[in-house]
């Protein structure tokens, strides 16, 4: 039988054992880049189909950069948050029953923001027209050059 026999030079091991130890700090700062991005196009888009943004705008966030359990994946989320401000100051009250048996008492300032902004991005049974502006706030191929971009700070073309 043949065999054959190789030795992979020191500086490629060397190499390989810096991009393994920073390989999660490159995926997050991936991730954390195009998340940005996204979010700059739905604030424009937003601007565009809201009449009064600003309240909207308030609950729009990024979260911190996680590792999922389930497949190890990482990731970073742009998603609204919070309540809308009533114009008459409305507020509501909610109450909950707890599995120890007590109640708590919640109350909350306005609308749900996520609510309305799904109303306005599907459309409602009520009749209100769907108008989508986060869907194509999600530009494939811009999110790909951007997340190349930080890759490179990482793994420079030689």
């Amino acid at each position: 039988m043949a065999r054959m026999e190789s030795e992979l030079p020191y500086d490629l091991i060397k190499e390989f054992e810096r991009l393994n130890s920073n390989s999660e700090k490159m995926m997050g700062e991936m991730t954390k880049a195009s998340a940005e991005f996204v979010k700059g196009e739905i604030e424009n888009r937003t601007k565009k189909v809201f009449k009064n943004s600003n309240e909207i705008l308030k609950g729009l966030k990024i979260t911190k950069v996680y590792k999922t359990k389930s497949d190890d994946g990482i990731n970073t989320k742009v998603a609204f948050y919070g309540y809308m401000t009533t114009k008459d100051g409305k507020t509501f009250k909610q109450t909950r029953k707890l599995k120890s048996g007590k109640k708590t008492n919640y109350e909350y300032e306005g609308i749900p923001i996520p609510l309305v902004v799904t109303a306005r991005e599907y459309g409602t049974s009520s009749g209100e027209k769907k108008k989508p502006f986060i869907r194509p706030s999600f530009n494939k191929n811009k999110i790909r050059e951007i997340m190349q971009k930080v890759q490179e700070k990482y793994l420079p073309k030689e």
